[in-house]
């Protein structure tokens, strides 16, 4: 297994492509532990077995809120005694064209998905940094590096992650100490967030992208699995695009 003995941290564990990438890396020997907002994780009961009780640990948290969640991953450090990997997966949405986009949403977005991985990831790279060596893999977008009409507030916030992947490999290496930083950038993958979209876009999408088909979850799962694992142990400080060969 590729994460024997590993413990992990991947916020936005509860649902759609975090919830995938908890599922894997707990299928491939890691413990993880799981930050979302819901009370409870979205586990249907045919799913149980593939998220056991001494596998599986689930916070109901705010990333963004920086003394809970200092508080969080000292109780997991603590547990454990070591963080092996994160994964900043947790993000939101609140799509609109700029002429009319509330300030509101565009600051919730910031706050949430550029924020909150700033917040879990300083929190966590002092222990890393502490061990010498860790693995962090922050969810990007396609959207972060090409743009798109009606979501400037998703976009600068993927663009600062890509900005801060960047920054963070050269910074958390330079006393010496293995931590590795990456980023995936998915392009549409089908999950909670795309759902809601108008069909005609999908198609669209869909029509434009060289596989014909949306991303899923395991896909990206799958690609996390490996910027985790020693698979990818000379990799630092990329932008890994997973989009099926999307053109913007």
């Amino acid at each position: 297994m590729k994460l024997e003995g590993k413990v992990a941290i991947v916020t936005g564990g509860s649902r759609g492509i975090g919830k995938e990438i908890s599922r894997l890396f707990i299928k491939e020997g890691a413990t993880v532990f799981a930050l979302a907002t819901e009370d409870v994780p979205l586990i249907d009961s045919d799913e149980i077995k593939d998220f056991p009780e001494d596998k599986y640990f689930y916070y109901k948290a705010d990333i963004t809120d920086a003394k809970l969640v200092s508080q969080i991953v000292n109780e997991i450090f603590e547990k454990t005694d070591k963080i092996d990997i994160l994964v900043n997966n947790a993000g939101i949405a609140r799509d609109n064209f700029l002429v009319i986009m509330k300030e509101e949403d565009f600051d919730k977005v910031i706050e949430v998905n550029l924020k909150g991985t700033f917040v879990m990831t300083k929190t966590v790279a002092r222990y890393m940094r502490r061990q010498k060596y860790g693995n962090i893999i922050n969810m990007a977008s396609v959207v972060g590096i090409e743009g798109n009409i009606g979501q400037t507030n998703y976009a600068a916030a993927k663009a600062g992650i890509i900005g801060m992947t960047k920054s963070w490999a050269k910074e958390l290496t330079m006393r010496g100490e293995n931590i590795r930083v990456n980023a995936i950038a998915p392009g549409f993958v089908r999950t909670g967030m795309t759902k809601d979209l108008k069909e005609d876009l999908i198609k669209y999408v869909i029509e434009n992208t060289c596989l014909k088909r949306l991303g899923e979850p395991e896909d990206i799962a799958k690609l996390a699995l490996f910027l985790a694992s020693d698979d990818s142990s000379f990799i630092t400080g990329q932008v890994i695009r997973i989009d099926g060969g999307l053109r913007i």
